[in-house]
């Protein structure tokens, strides 16, 4: 999208903004969002080590622009741009204090139970879940490594909409 190719960046892959899309669908005559929204890879060490304001978790969240595409279903060859904003969090921001205690959360948890111990189930905004393929890889018969990322829940992709009005 915009020319951007994906990557593992820890900066937003603009010069000051992180750009994102997400694909919506309507239920009873109401867009909503088809799926999550990665927002940044995790680093078990970076995580242990770094409070919210200073991750690039955060670095990615503050200064968001947001494509909500409507999805016209499986192997459509189109989709319609619903909308495109800009999203400015500051640090005292409601939602922002809430998604930090689950970062908090998230982070607690590494620290005390290891890298293996989170879950899509932890957060109420935002969750750390496994990204990529895992499993074992077929051409080698070797395991691939499990690897996670925080992701924007279903609910915050949907807030993040509503904002954007």
């Amino acid at each position: 999208m915009a020319g951007l190719e994906n990557n593992i960046s820890k900066a937003p892959n603009g010069l000051s903004w992180e750009l994102k899309s997400v694909s919506f669908y309507e239920v009873r005559g109401k867009l909503t969002p088809k799926e999550t929204m990665a927002i940044t890879m995790i680093n078990p060490r970076e995580l242990k080590e770094t409070e919210f304001f200073d991750s690039h978790c955060w670095n990615k969240l503050k200064a968001i622009i947001f494509c909500a595409v409507k999805w016209n279903g499986k192997n459509s060859n189109d989709g319609q741009l619903i909308k495109v904003a800009s999203l400015d969090f500051s640090e005292d921001d409601d939602l922002i204090k809430e998604i930090k205690a689950d970062y908090d959360f998230i982070r607690a948890k590494l620290i005390k139970k290891g890298f293996s111990a989170l879950t899509g189930k932890d957060g109420k905004w935002i969750q750390a879940r496994t990204k990529g393929t895992g499993g074992i890889n077929p051409r080698t018969g070797e395991r691939r490594p499990i690897t996670r990322a925080f992701y924007a829940r279903k609910e915050f992709v949907k807030k993040i909409f509503e904002l954007a009005k």
